[in-house]
């Protein structure tokens, strides 16, 4: 461009002194403009290329701000889609419960005929628990039947089994006795004793006198170790020597029955 300009006014020199009409002030102020307009133009041009690159820097930084909030955005995305779920968790298992609660209220309903024969239903150690004076069921020491033990029985197996929910629950015969020693007797100790009332209670129920399914019971014996009462005095004793119905809980009942008790 530079030897343009130079080579320039020669040109313009040898036109002038041709006469093409044009004095050489008039070419030199028009090669003035000309150069002119070329600084300016460079100028703009160099002006241009910094305002390009101050332009390529901002995006790089808008880039980089973009990915900083594109990885922000993807935690919110998954922090908000693990409250979705556990929310979604919870009202199915609020759902679950209200189910459990709704079961479990019907069973007690249905367990109440047996508070009108003078058992008591509670729940312990998160079971539902019918419990049998033992003193009714047996003598001292002993583990047959008395008849008045075996008339109770036939009135809760009448119960059961007149309910077809009740009657495909799986129950245990719990014996339990006080903490006097056992002695004398054909059972070694308390444990003996407690298995055996156990046994007793149970070949009734699911017996010709019971008819009760044999797949839903078992039997087992506690000796002194689940007590109910203080077995420092009589009426503690007393109460301490029982058999126990409990009813067993599903898996989906494997909760904390005690809190659905007190509503």
């Amino acid at each position: 461009m530079k030897r343009t300009l130079i080579a320039l006014p020669l040109v313009l020199s040898s036109l002038f002194g041709a006469g093409c009409g044009h004095s050489e002030q008039e070419w030199k102020a028009q090669l003035a403009k000309y150069n002119d307009l070329q600084s300016r133009s460079q100028k703009r041009e160099a002006e241009l290329e910094k305002e390009l690159a101050a332009a390529k820097q901002r995006v790089e930084e808008l880039e980089k701000q973009l990915e900083a909030q594109g990885a922000d955005i993807s935690k919110m995305t998954s922090t908000l889609e693990d409250r979705e779920k556990a929310l979604a968790e919870y009202k199915a298992r609020a759902k679950q419960l209200e189910a459990i609660q709704a079961r479990f209220d019907l069973l007690r309903k249905k367990l109440e005929e047996l508070t009108k024969l003078g058992l008591e239903v509670q729940v312990r150690r998160n079971r539902m628990v019918i419990s049998l004076p033992g003193d009714v069921l047996f003598d001292s020491g002993k583990d047959t039947l008395r008849k008045d033990g075996q008339e109770i029985l036939k009135k809760i197996a009448d119960v059961i089994r007149g309910d077809k929910s009740l009657a495909t629950r799986d129950y245990q015969v719990a014996g339990h006795t006080d903490s006097q020693p056992y002695k004398n007797g054909p059972y070694y100790d308390n444990w003996g004793l407690s298995l055996m009332r156990a046994r007793a209670v149970l070949l009734f129920l699911i017996g010709k006198e019971g008819q009760l399914p044999t797949r839903h019971w078992s039997a087992a014996g506690f000796a002194d170790t689940d007590p109910v009462a203080n077995n420092g005095t009589p009426a503690g004793k007393q109460k301490n020597r029982r058999c126990d119905l409990i009813v067993m809980p599903d898996v989906d009942e494997m909760l904390d029955l005690t809190k659905l008790a007190t509503k």
